[in-house]
């Protein structure tokens, strides 16, 4: 039987090393739609020439192996400070093992810990127990780049003619991409958020980068909105790393949280191209990956 802990470093090693299919699918998408020995087609073909590579060789696919967030769904019964323990050894071997980049730097003295490790923070972790009698592992490894590039804005903003309606939600999202430009690594993903607080839509925006790039929201004029804002930002020709062309933005995902009568937030977290999540499952001591 296959331990938790070696079974939490595979779950790194392949979130670190491989690209979902989906996200492949849809940069290929991208790639052919860019014109012929354009500067867009050519950087998206060294982006897939570079997954390629980082599989085969078994080397992360960004050197910026970003912060690792762990959301962790949990069986009754189960210790989650337990769980805490194998998770933060897991990412130090696997950080000694290569699969993730020291990046846990402290904020006053600049010093790097050199194992992923900082304090209770670093790495993120979200428990939840669950009504099952197995356990879920998702991991989201984000890089710094596409996080200094998420915005937040409190409607009404006069300055992009933003109201507290989805109008107002398309213009706040559209301007956090211009913004943006070519610095998140695009093209990226949009995490949109309605409602909530500061602090709970930042979480809940960075948790839609778990979705498949392909499947669609419930809530049909919201599945449309995702539509829209993928082909309008698009519209807007910043391209791959800011060369322009077609493929600024690969797919645009919205939840929404309930909010204060006083406040009305647009919360837009990004992703750059190399979405790298990873979700294991364990049962009964069998794991799988996905």
């Amino acid at each position: 039987m296959v331990s938790l802990q070696d079974s939490l470093i595979d779950l790194v090693r392949r979130a670190s090393l491989e690209l979902p299919e989906d996200v492949l699918d849809a940069l290929k998408k991208a790639a052919r739609q860019e014109e012929e020995n354009s500067p867009a087609r050519l950087v998206l073909g060294s982006i897939l020439n570079n997954a390629r590579i980082a599989k085969e060789k078994g080397v992360p696919i960004c050197q910026d192996t970003g912060t690792p967030i762990f959301y962790v769904y949990y069986p009754s019964g189960w210790s989650t400070r337990q769980l805490r323990e194998e998770i933060r050894g897991a990412v130090v071997e696997s950080t000694l093992r290569g699969f993730l980049r020291p990046n846990a730097v402290d904020p006053i003295s600049g010093a790097n810990s050199g194992d992923n490790l900082g304090g209770d923070d670093f790495p993120l972790i979200h428990f939840e127990e669950h009504e099952h009698d197995y356990l879920i592992v998702d991991l989201l490894l984000k890089g710094g780049g596409c996080e200094n590039v998420g915005a937040q804005y409190q409607l009404p903003d006069e300055t992009i003619g933003a109201g507290r309606d989805l109008e107002g939600v398309r213009r706040a999202a559209l301007h956090a991409v211009q913004q943006a430009q070519g610095l998140g690594c695009a093209p990226g993903i949009l995490g949109v958020v309605i409602g909530g607080d500061r602090a709970s839509a930042y979480t809940a925006s960075k948790k839609l980068f778990l979705r498949k790039l392909d499947d669609r929201h419930s809530v049909p004029e919201l599945a449309e909105l995702e539509q829209r804002l993928t082909l309008e930002a698009n519209e807007l020709k910043i391209g791959p790393m800011g060369f322009g062309g077609k493929s600024t933005v690969l797919a645009t995902k919205i939840s929404t949280l309930s909010r204060l009568p006083a406040s009305f937030f647009v919360t837009v977290s990004y992703m750059c191209w190399a979405c790298r999540r990873k979700r294991m499952i364990m049962d009964e001591g069998e794991v799988r990956y996905e």
